[in-house]
């Protein structure tokens, strides 16, 4: 078990000791595949932690990018979280559906926006229920709250920057995906991406970050992983994934073993293997 640390990961005892703090705000980031079946919103009007405001991570987006969910504009993330009723002074802590998938990507792009009181629920909503603690099915009330964005440019990259870090291998690249995708044995999901990898990434599975029951593994595992997948953990990391959405999950991993160097390919595979002109590598 991790020691209960607010910019990184808390555990569901922690959060119900703080969850009437008056400047703590829980967000709701649960985000599905289409083959997983399953509408985020309609389950978080059924039922959430109490409080929770639900983040949607396809609309606070740049809806001027062909890409999914990459990225918003500043302008447009001060703007939701404002109806969001999150600012200057909230420490956030947020979960998904899954117990980690999808709501790392929210911490990330919160530190990315310069906000780095923010933590994700270990174990998430799965593990909340599985105690039995309170949920509702009510909105919150919603208090504009102003936010200020200092973006740490430093924490995300283009495509640009990781066909250079694949030239100079100045920084080493880690997929998320699953082990079949990343050998192109198995096909995308999106229509007309190309099968494989990044050449010269390394493939860590987002699903082997957690137990059995949606926690993060101990920190002596989550090293094996990475080690075990070829990688040096104390080197700078760009994490990627299908569409840069479990990457941050790796990131998340990653700040937990004491590494603060890594950067989220934003458009991930979605991207690279868009473009005939980008190398890729299978087996």
């Amino acid at each position: 078990m991790y020691k209960d640390d607010p910019r990184t990961l808390v555990s569901t005892a922690w959060l119900a000791a703080h969850l009437n703090d008056p400047d703590l705000r829980v967000l709701d980031a649960s985000w599905y595949l289409s083959a997983m079946n399953r509408d985020a919103r309609a389950e978080y009007e059924a039922s959430h932690i109490p409080g929770a405001r639900f983040f949607d991570i396809d609309e606070i987006s740049d809806n001027r990018s062909e890409l999914p969910h990459m990225v918003p504009p500043a302008e447009k993330f001060i703007s939701r979280m404002r109806k969001l009723g999150v600012g200057d002074g909230h420490q956030v802590v947020v979960y998904d559906g899954l117990g980690l998938f999808s709501a790392a990507r929210v911490w990330w792009l919160f530190r990315l926006m310069g906000h780095s009181d923010i933590a994700v629920l270990d174990g998430g909503f799965p593990k909340w229920s599985a105690e039995g603690r309170p949920v509702e099915d009510v909105p919150p009330v919603i208090r504009d709250r102003h936010i200020t964005v200092r973006r740490q440019a430093h924490m995300v990259k283009d495509v640009t920057q990781v066909a250079r870090a694949v030239k100079l291998r100045d920084w080493q690249i880690v997929d998320a995906r699953s082990p079949e995708r990343f050998r192109g044995e198995e096909p995308e999901p999106r229509p007309g991406l190309r099968s494989g990898h990044i050449p010269g990434s390394f493939n860590v599975y987002w699903a082997d970050l957690v137990n059995d029951d949606g926690t993060v593994r101990p920190p002596a595992e989550l090293r094996q992983l990475f080690t075990a997948a070829g990688m040096d953990i104390e080197r700078p990391v760009i994490t990627t994934c299908g569409s840069g959405v479990t990457a941050a999950a790796l990131s998340l991993a990653l700040a937990l073993l004491g590494n603060s160097q890594t950067a989220v390919y934003d458009g991930s595979w979605s991207e690279w293997g868009m473009y005939p002109d980008l190398k890729v590598e299978t087996g």
